[in-house]
């Protein structure tokens, strides 16, 4: 990278690199401290090549324009430009400010329309995996033998008295042939009619009658919406409850619509709270929060646009909403802080936002791909659950960049100091030096951390290796009813069915059996499968042409251990013809199998992908896989937590929901790739900030030190944030998404909270200056393609007189305290450091 510097220019942005004093731009003085945002501070070297593109260049068209953008509003005009050339990135989301955000107004309009049915589009499923034997049953059945597939159960309560009563079978009797009359219902059967016992409680006192709604998930919804307040309800001597597959699914896509809104409600003025909290500038907090708009809106409309071509889960809509606010949020928290540390500096607007998008936008832009990295991991799974996800959370990452990139500056070179407007804090501060300690603090931590790094290291490894030990004891189901409120009419239906009816009724397999067979051949085969140990009772054949589907009941759960073993088994037997076996149970064998299958391939994607792109940052071998393994042992306490929590039902009275006794196949590789990519975000603010530093001064313990006194604070305030969004997507009463948001918020806050601020010190600390080795290859590689913000490692940053570089009054005072502190034993270790260096 070019070093453009002259000492005019480095007076210019603060000289010595001491805080300046806050002039007309009223910048807060904690924001005048060197950057918080990973990038390098007033008075640090200035890589004269752009933001992004890495080019050099002169102002070009609307550089003018855009650098007197603020005049008059008090921003000071030191340097003119201050010898910072702006390159064709800057000049180029510059250029036409007001145009460009015009722009985006227009785009975000018609992305509101574009995306304003999508909720409608979406599905509930996606759990099964497209190109199983299970899959092809179910399509093959539902084509042949329509009643085979059920989806629609009507609940018959006749209340004190016993089903058969001649009342009550009359008046069920004409429900069933009123339902099949109905435009869009098939294959109606009853107890009245079959007589089966399956279809009747065991005390007597309830029954069903099933049938299918025929089309796909949103005709079915329909049609649903259209029966069943005709059905529901008292009816003579009856009462009839609505529940089958079909309601399940419905209700909810319902509940999911309404809990995405009230999260919404609940975590845009919380976040707008803490922002101001942060910022202080009402006008600064507001940014934010308009990148995640355009961000989540913008998503919306992609998912409708996809609908168009795939199958898209509802559930994606929560993430859309958490990724867009949360990262957006942090993309933006990053940006304008590190303009309006460099407007306090005395930059004028366009070369502030030239230093911002060089610093802090690169390390956003990167932060974006490791993040889309691991989302993308989802795309080679078959189930379209995950891949909604995938789909989702690659357009709200690459949008939220986008804006934060393009649109926000364009607005921040219109608002000029007029950022720092409205500064709330000021009605509870007092005094200036009440805003400075915040860092030194972070600093003093890591120096306490670094002098016992091993029992930092072994203590923090083993509470999260402990944490994560129920995980062991995960067992997998698939999402049902239990997803939904105790109160669901759906979750009420199925629960009557799974206490008080034989067997599993509507949880059965169903056997598929194709070719030509005699009626001994199939009475044969009846009797060899009713043999086995799992079996409760095995009803049909029903034979149509050359096709025949039998029913099993299995003697337990629908989905437990001994039913997946049957299913094993039934594809196992010996048939004379060509057998396929569906059901619940089949379907989640036949996931659990895929996601096994595609697991090393994803974890490999993403492991050799983010190795290449923290490479590419650091120049390091070793800190790539320090990154991925430390982000791998964060989120072992939110595998504990969801097994512990949401499987073992603990806590399920003060989270109100219904343990199923299982984790639905699909959630832990989505919250896998969520909170990975979420941990790596964070992980490269610090890494790059580390980076920055240890390229300045070569001394790898204060540049560990000094990234996290200058990063910390700021991290965990951004974790705090996207754990507050996440906490709001998981009031939701459906559980699987309350499981994803509390999940998630646990994982966020454990790795800002405790990787970031003990384990990765730590470790760093034990790995010395060898953290920073590469063979030379790689390390020619590095110097040609890698990101770079300034100089070689061992040479230290200079003033604008050309003295080396003294820290600002806060990392005096956090030296100081660390020194202090250390005492002897510090000493020891630079010491040391310094012996390697010369070995």
């Amino acid at each position: 990278m070019t070093d453009v510097k002259s000492a005019g220019e480095d007076r210019g942005r603060g000289g010595d690199d001491r805080a300046p004093s806050v002039g007309a731009s009223g910048a807060d003085p904690a924001d005048a401290s060197r950057g918080d945002d990973g990038g390098d501070g007033a008075g640090r070297r200035d890589d004269g090549g752009d933001a992004l593109s890495g080019g050099g260049g002169d102002r070009g068209a609307g550089a003018d324009d855009a650098s007197t953008a603020g005049a008059g509003d008090g921003t000071s005009k030191t340097g003119a430009g201050d010898g910072v050339r702006i390159g064709g990135w800057t000049r180029f989301v510059t250029a036409r400010p007001r145009l460009s955000l015009l722009v985006a107004l227009l785009l975000t309009a018609l992305a509101v329309v574009a995306g304003s049915d999508v909720a409608d589009r979406l599905g509930s499923g996606g759990w099964e995996d497209p190109a199983a034997q299970s899959t092809y049953a179910t399509k093959a059945l539902e084509r042949e033998f329509p009643a085979s597939q059920p989806n629609l159960l009507l609940l018959v309560d006749a209340g004190g008295a016993s089903v058969d009563d001649p009342a009550v079978a009359a008046e069920a009797k004409r429900l069933a042939a009123r339902l099949a009359t109905e435009r869009g219902v098939t294959g109606v059967g009853s107890y009245w009619q079959s007589g089966s016992p399956a279809l009747k409680a065991k005390d007597g006192h309830e029954a069903l009658v099933a049938a299918r709604i025929t089309g796909d998930e949103k005709t079915a919804g329909e049609t649903l919406d259209r029966l069943a307040p005709s059905y529901r309800g008292k009816h003579g001597p009856i009462e009839i409850e609505v529940g089958g597959p079909v309601a399940v699914r419905h209700e909810m896509q319902t509940t999911i619509r309404e809990d995405l809104t009230r999260a919404e409600l609940i975590a845009l003025p919380v976040t707008l709270v803490l922002l101001v909290m942060v910022f202080g500038s009402a006008v600064a907090a507001l940014l934010p929060l308009g990148v995640g708009i355009i961000a989540i809106l913008g998503t919306n409309a992609v998912l409708r646009g996809l609908t168009e071509f795939t199958d898209v889960s509802v559930f994606a809509m929560n993430l859309t909403t958490a990724l867009g606010l949360g990262l957006a949020i942090d993309y933006a928290l990053f940006i304008v802080r590190r303009f309006r540390e460099e407007l306090a500096a005395g930059s004028v607007p366009l070369a502030a936002v030239a230093t911002t998008l060089r610093t802090a936008g690169r390390t956003v832009l990167f932060s974006a791909l490791t993040v889309a990295v691991s989302l993308a991991a989802m795309l080679l799974f078959p189930q379209y659950f995950l891949r909604s996800f995938a789909y989702s959370g690659i357009a709200v990452v690459l949008l939220a960049a986008g804006a934060a990139l393009i649109l926000l500056p364009a607005a921040l070179i219109l608002l000029g100091a007029r950022v720092n407007s409205l500064d709330l804090r000021r009605l509870f501060r007092r005094g200036e030096r009440r805003t400075t300690g915040g860092g030194a603090a972070w600093g003093r931590m890591a120096s306490l951390v670094m002098r016992r790094a091993p029992l930092f290291a072994v203590a923090t490894t083993v509470g999260l290796i402990v944490l994560g030990l129920p995980f062991l004891g995960v067992k997998f189901g698939t999402a049902d009813d239990r997803q939904l409120p105790s109160d669901a009419e759906s979750h009420v239906v199925q629960q009557h069915i799974r206490d008080g009816f034989p067997g599993s009724p509507g949880g059965g397999l169903e056997i598929l059996a194709e070719g030509p067979a005699t009626e001994t051949q199939y009475a044969q085969y009846k009797a060899r499968i009713a043999a086995l140990p799992e079996v409760l009772r095995v009803d049909g054949p029903l034979v149509q042409g050359d096709s025949a589907y039998f029913t099993v009941l299995p003697k337990g759960e629908a989905v437990d251990e001994e039913a997946q073993h049957l299913v094993g088994e039934l594809r196992s037997a010996d048939a004379p013809f060509d057998t396929s076996v569906t059901g619940t149970a089949a379907v989640l064998v036949d996931s659990k199998h895929a996601i096994a299958e595609r697991l090393p391939w994803a974890a490999a994607f993403i492991a050799v992908v983010t190795l290449f792109l923290v490479f590419l940052l650091t120049g390091s071998v070793l800190i790539p896989v320090q990154a991925v393994l430390l982000n791998a042992l964060s989120l072992t306490a939110m595998f504990g937590a969801v097994v512990w929590v949401f499987q073992d039902g603990h806590l399920s009275g003060l989270l109100d929901f219904t343990s199923p006794g299982s984790i639905e196949t699909t959630l832990p590789v989505l919250m896998f790739c969520v909170a990975f990519g979420l941990s790596m975000d964070y992980g490269v603010f610090l890494l790059s900030r580390i980076k920055e530093e240890y390229d300045h001064t070569g001394d790898h313990r204060e540049a560990v030190r000094f990234g996290l006194q200058r990063t910390g604070g700021l991290i965990t305030a951004a974790a705090v944030i996207l754990a507050v969004v996440m906490v709001a997507i998981g009031t939701s009463r459906v559980t699987n998404t309350k499981m994803l948001g509390l999940g998630i918020a646990l994982a966020v806050l454990m790795d800002a909270m405790v990787v970031r601020s003990l384990l990765v010190p730590a470790v760093m600390r034990l790995t010395g200056r060898a953290t920073w080795w590469a063979p030379g290859p790689l390390r020619r590689f590095h110097d040609r393609f890698g990101l770079s913000e300034g100089g070689s490692p061992a040479e230290p940053a200079l003033d604008g007189d050309g003295h080396t570089r003294r820290a600002d009054p806060e990392e005096d005072a956090g030296r100081r305290g660390g020194e202090e502190e250390q005492g002897s034993e510090e000493q020891e270790g630079r010491d040391r450091d310094k012996v390697e260096a010369r070995g």
